[in-house]
């Protein structure tokens, strides 16, 4: 018992540490789906904890109706060869198996032998996924690979960016310093969040003026949110939620720039939202499998 419960320990420490990663991983569409698939698992591996505790537990119960079975067979025997010696002497032992004076016999437990099956079920499944994981392509590695000699190919050097919920808005002010735009945006912004006269101040600066730019202009937005405007407005400005598509044209937009998004397959996302023949363009790297948080840009700075 005291081993069963020390593995048991483990495999719900094992699973919370998978759970993590699974919510750190998931984006604002994702999210229901990986919260679903949690608590799955969870109730899964609750059920398999049980079965292997009743199996430590409870004695081995005899199978209910088994010589019933042996009977019903028998008679059949029976019926189409009439005074079968063998058939009555085996009718006759599976009589008083059945009626041993050991007591009445003991009923299966079913929801606790179903639970046990479905674990093992469950087990089985698992060590098919892990091994048929172990054969898939490093998908980390072939994306660093691919990126590389993407931007490259472009004249551009990847400048590094911390892997946490602010690397969106830290590669952008980090391109808006490189090119000398400077992080004061281009048109006005009556918010008090947003100090016009900031400079390095990073994401935060960033984060206040894509905050602001999309509280300005509810209609350019509105209608691709899931939840309240105001509150995905506050949550930009005051969590470490991870920016996207609509954080990157509010950005453009407000600091009248180009912004390109290269991927690691070579396509490029355009945001052309500065003057025609502009000087300078930002240049952000995508990655979907080389970090461990999830969805991670780096800076694309000029090699030159």
């Amino acid at each position: 018992m005291d081993e069963m419960q020390k593995k048991h320990r483990q495999e719900q420490k094992d699973l919370q540490s998978r759970i993590m990663q699974k919510k750190k991983s998931a984006t604002k569409k994702t999210r229901k789906g990986i919260n679903d698939e949690c608590a799955e698992l969870e109730g899964q591996l609750k059920e398999k904890q049980a079965a292997e505790l009743s199996s430590l537990t409870e004695p081995p119960v005899e199978d209910e109706g088994v010589n019933d079975v042996i009977v019903d067979a028998l008679e059949e025997e029976e019926a189409k060869e009439p005074s079968s010696g063998l058939t009555a002497s085996l009718k006759s032992m599976s009589v008083s198996v059945h009626s041993a004076p050991d007591g009445p016999p003991k009923k299966q437990n079913r929801q606790k032998a179903r639970l046990a099956r479905r674990a093992a079920e469950q087990e089985a499944a698992t060590e098919q996924a892990e091994r048929e994981a172990a054969d898939l392509p490093d998908l980390r590695e072939q994306e660093i690979k691919s990126m590389r000699e993407a931007y490259t190919a472009k004249g551009l050097t990847k400048h590094e960016i911390r892997s946490d919920g602010h690397c969106l808005y830290a590669a952008i002010a980090d391109q808006l310093e490189d090119l000398k735009i400077g992080l004061r945006p281009k048109i006005k912004i009556t918010t008090n969040d947003v100090d016009p006269t900031a400079t390095n101040t990073g994401y935060k600066t960033t984060r206040q003026v894509a905050a602001a730019y999309i509280s300005e202009n509810p209609d350019d937005f509105a209608p691709f949110l899931e939840e309240p405007l105001p509150e995905y407005v506050k949550t930009i400005r005051e969590t470490g939620e991870w920016g996207g598509h609509l954080e990157i044209l509010a950005l453009a937009k407000a600091y009248k720039v180009d912004i390109n998004v290269l991927r690691a397959d070579g396509r490029v996302d355009k945001i052309e939202c500065g003057p025609e023949n502009a000087p300078h363009q930002l240049w952000l790297a995508y990655y979907q499998h080389s970090f461990g948080l999830g969805e991670h840009y780096n800076s694309l700075r000029r090699t030159c």
